[in-house]
């Protein structure tokens, strides 16, 4: 059974790059390692970061809005010999069609379409990890932590006396991480950012 799910962060880890993804009103998150490319992409796509020429998401999208179509939704839907499995399901008209698709990719495009996420129960089951423990580790240790290696960085909430300019100096810290390809930084900006 597939239940509705969020892209809740990108991270650098020991292992390489993760996107942890959450179902909603869950506190489990499933860690998926992706290539630094595409954790580029999907942070890009979250944080709504302008690109000077599209990129592979960008172009796929294009080709589908250009042909009267549109994604509905990804279903990651399968974890065989620790490889995750998704797909991407396109909409034209009232015709559906489902492509096999990388996770990266599904989620690359999900993050710029901002259409529905969904995940395996089973997965969440088989390879979720506690959301608490990721959150007390970052508190107690200033990086978040998990079997699979460091997740992030914890943030407090934002106090309710932000300076108006906050959202401002924000996104230039999060093109400035981005320009200098520091990924986790980026997510963290992010993050911060979604929290205003």
């Amino acid at each position: 059974m597939l239940v509705e799910a969020e892209i809740w962060t990108v991270a650098r880890t020991d292992k390489g790059n993760a996107v942890l993804v959450k179902p909603v009103g869950s506190d489990r998150a499933v860690p998926i390692f992706i290539g630094q490319l595409e954790a580029q992409s999907i942070l890009f796509g979250l944080a709504g970061v302008p690109v000077p020429r599209p990129m592979t998401h960008d172009l796929f999208i294009s080709l589908l809005e250009k042909s009267n179509m549109s994604v509905e939704r990804v279903e990651i839907t399968d974890l065989k010999d620790r490889t995750f499995y998704s797909r991407l399901v396109i909409k034209q008209g009232l015709k559906r069609i489902v492509v096999d698709s990388r996770p990266s990719d599904s989620l690359g495009i999900a993050s710029r379409v901002h259409c529905p996420v969904y995940i395996a129960e089973s997965i969440v089951d088989d390879a979720g990890v506690a959301v608490h423990l990721i959150t007390e580790d970052a508190s107690a240790e200033g990086s978040a932590t998990m079997e699979t290696g460091e997740a992030g960085e914890h943030q407090e909430p934002p106090s309710e006396q932000q300076p108006v300019d906050e959202r401002t100096r924000l996104e230039a810290a999060l093109q400035r991480a981005v320009d200098q390809e520091d990924y986790e930084e980026a997510a963290r900006i992010r993050d911060r950012i979604q929290e205003l």
